[in-house]
């Protein structure tokens, strides 16, 4: 369901849970009902909660905001396939190339790099190359993970989001942020084989784990954890 304050609501049964229990994001809650709980009494105890869970959130949502890969002449962004680095050189426009896995960025000596306008030109010509990479390689990896598993899906598509890494629907079309070409390939994988499992199981209950666990080799648990170590751009 759709709540005017929190976002989109995601209710799941889980027979281990005693209680109640809220997951907060950035754009929604994920709520964890135990047995014999309806969603009509989560909705109440939702509103009882309200203006906490609301301040949570709106931490949460800032810290994201807040959150930004800077550039600079020493760095070296490395992408699923290619790295990125700037260099200063006597021009007056930015320059940018991708050849043998490496996105040179060529900017201006005398300009400020650290400045909002010049990151936020930089990272438009990155995310262009990020959008034509996932575009290139995503779909593919999908349909190889699919036919491994024995996974059924609509279709795949790539988007710019930047509060989820993937969703499925129930039409089992599977949407995935470019920005997993900023993950190590093991978790963009991982990502994948999330979405592929929500086309069996549409919620976060124990059937979905089992299945993770099934694609994963039993380490759903811990690729779960490291995932929550990488955050997108802002």
């Amino acid at each position: 369901m759709i709540d005017i304050d929190f976002g989109n609501i995601e209710f799941v049964r889980n027979l281990r849970s005693k209680y109640i229990r809220v997951r907060i994001l950035a754009d929604g809650l994920n709520v964890f009902l135990p047995a014999g709980a309806t969603e009509s009494e989560a909705i109440r105890f939702l509103n009882s909660k309200r203006k906490s869970i609301l301040a949570k959130q709106n931490k949460l949502k800032i810290k994201n905001e807040n959150h930004q890969l800077e550039l600079n002449f020493d760095s070296k962004l490395q992408t699923l396939t290619f790295v990125v680095g700037v260099r200063p050189v006597e021009r007056k426009d930015i320059f940018m190339s991708l050849k043998d896995g490496s996105l040179t960025i060529e900017f201006p000596a005398r300009a400020d790099l650290k400045s909002e306008t010049a990151q936020k030109q930089c990272w438009n010509g990155i995310n262009y190359f990020l959008r034509k990479e996932a575009k290139r390689l995503l779909p593919d990896r999908t349909k190889q993970l699919a036919g491994k598993f024995g996974f059924q899906y609509a279709d795949v598509k790539i988007q710019s989001s930047k509060t989820r890494w993937g969703s499925c629907s129930r039409a089992r079309s599977i949407n995935l942020s470019m920005f997993l070409m900023l993950l190590p390939s093991h978790l963009v994988d991982y990502v994948i084989l999330h979405e592929l499992c929500h086309t069996k199981e549409m919620n976060h209950g124990d059937k979905f784990w089992a299945w993770m666990d099934r694609v994963t080799e039993n380490k759903s648990k811990s690729l779960r954890a490291e995932l929550k170590h990488f955050n997108m751009p802002t």
